[in-house]
């Protein structure tokens, strides 16, 4: 991350069963209550995507639980919420989603300068093979790292 940026939460299982070609960094358009909930962590979203309608690119199956130290006033945990892109950004997107097998996938919430932020990938699927070379490839370098320190100790 850069500097002043605070992870939020970070959505391990998409770099798992998604190949990242490409990554942008989103607004986030929020209502009242949801700016604190998230900045607390209070947010859920493995199986987000999202979706572009009328040059609009909007952010499904993400949840934002309710904050608890509000009223009533209080929003909609499940609400799509509408991503924050330029205009050359949202057509160099449809262009890139209208190919065969890519979508776009949250993959971190972050804050930035005090504002949520979104970094969205369009990603590919990955085959099961693909998922085995990199769990393969995890586990030696775990190893390898398990030996290095090892040796170091003595």
């Amino acid at each position: 991350m850069a500097e002043g940026t605070k992870l939020i939460a970070q959505n391990k299982k998409a770099f798992f069963n998604y190949q990242v070609d490409e990554k942008y960094e989103c607004g986030l358009e929020l209502q009242g209550t949801e700016v604190k909930s998230v900045k607390a962590g209070n947010i859920s979203f493995p199986d987000a995507f999202a979706e572009i309608r009328n040059n609009e690119v909007w952010m499904k199956n993400c949840h934002i639980a309710e904050y608890s130290f509000s009223s009533i006033f209080n929003h909609n945990p499940d609400r799509p919420k509408k991503l924050l892109l330029h205009a050359e950004e949202i057509k160099r997107l449809v262009r890139k989603t209208e190919e065969k097998g890519y979508t776009l996938i949250p993959l971190d919430f972050h804050l930035k300068n005090g504002r949520v932020k979104v970094t969205l990938g369009v990603c590919k699927g990955k085959k099961l093979y693909d998922k085995r070379a990199d769990i393969k490839e995890r586990d030696n370098k775990r190893d390898l790292q398990r030996e290095f320190r090892k040796r170091l100790d003595g």
